[in-house]
């Protein structure tokens, strides 16, 4: 795909990030793609039959193009006393919550069953996280027509990809929410995203969608200016009625707390809100994803449906104050007006 062959997936530069753990929504793709950009359904966490059955949610409610975003399965080393450790650290909040820890396992998320239904589904871009696939498997999908994009945060990372024969490159920086999408999960300086762009740019000539800190019509306007074909917004998508965003999550982006990276949740660097559960744990945090994921989870779904602003992750993206409460096909289609008058 060269940079004029987005004109075929996009009328405006405008991707609605996929957003795992439930702020992703048949709706929210729909609306994203209905104004003229690319919505995406976040197929991390789900079972394969889910996102069958979001994908389908999603052609009820358009007949545009969308992507699904799938978490490529990378199997670190791990410390397993340092996650027993942070087990016997994290008691007290199993006693808080009233609910046992989880099992700290390691899990492909399905990814066999998942790269067959992309296969059969044949969305219009298949986009992967934490690493990239091989080039048969990229062939292979881009063979049944479908785009394939992946997610890089260093120039080794976007030439490994570019090798494999991938499409476009989602080049995310430091100031993006969520898990930082590096395909080895380091304590290196994240980097800024316009730095980013320029070294990507020097290591390849593939398309790049911009992704981090991008909140409005300006912030897209930079991106295209710096290199990239489009920019790719999540953080600012979770007010909508669209976003499946819990109602505590929802509160927490009314506030002007500050962002950090941070393992305590996932054992994978990932950016959000700073609240107790990140202050408390963050220093014992082991490098451990997803086992400290799945370690964690029983305790954030008890303090999300205690409606505990505290107790669970608040992934967002350091642009996250430009959030808004309306409806995505009017933010998509005003951020592209002001993109195009700036």
């Amino acid at each position: 795909m060269n940079t004029e062959a987005f004109g075929q997936w996009m009328q405006i530069p405008v991707v609605g990030a996929p957003l795992a753990g439930g702020a992703s929504t048949p709706e929210l793709a729909a609306a994203v793609s209905e104004a003229g950009g690319l919505g995406f359904i976040a197929a991390g966490y789900k079972t394969a039959d889910d996102v069958a059955r979001e994908i389908a949610g999603v052609r009820e409610r358009t007949r545009r193009p969308f992507g699904v975003n799938v978490f490529f399965p990378v199997r670190l080393p791990i410390d397993q006393a340092a996650i027993d450790e942070y087990t016997t650290e994290l008691a007290p909040e199993a006693d808080r919550y009233g609910v046992p820890c989880g099992d700290a396992r390691w899990s492909d998320d399905g990814w066999d069953a998942k790269l067959e239904l992309v296969a059969r589904e044949r969305p219009a871009v298949a986009s992967f996280t934490f690493g990239c696939p091989d080039g048969s498997t990229v062939a292979r999908l881009r063979g049944r027509g479908i785009a394939v994009w992946c997610t890089v945060t260093t120039p080794p990372e976007a030439r490994i990809a570019a090798a494999s024969g991938v499409d476009a490159l989602v080049v995310q920086g430091s100031e993006a929410g969520g898990h930082q999408g590096s395909f080895d999960d380091t304590d290196d300086a994240a980097i800024g995203l316009l730095t980013l762009l320029q070294l990507v740019r020097k290591a390849t000539d593939l398309p790049l969608i911009a992704a981090g800190g991008i909140g409005n019509g300006q912030g897209i306007a930079s991106v295209l200016a710096a290199g990239a074909s489009a920019a790719q917004i999540g953080s600012c998508l979770m007010l909508t009625p669209e976003a499946g965003t819990s109602p505590p999550h929802r509160e927490a982006f009314a506030g002007d707390a500050p962002t950090a990276l941070t393992r305590a949740f996932s054992g994978r660097r990932a950016r959000g809100i700073v609240n107790r559960f990140m202050r408390d744990h963050d220093d014992a945090a082991p490098r451990a994803y997803p086992q400290i994921h799945y370690l964690t989870a029983p305790l954030r779904a008890a303090a999300r449906d205690a409606g505990d602003v505290d107790g669970i992750h608040l992934w967002a993206g350091q642009a996250y104050p430009l959030a808004e409460v309306l409806p995505a096909v009017e933010l998509v289609t005003r951020w592209a007006t002001e993109a195009s008058a700036g």
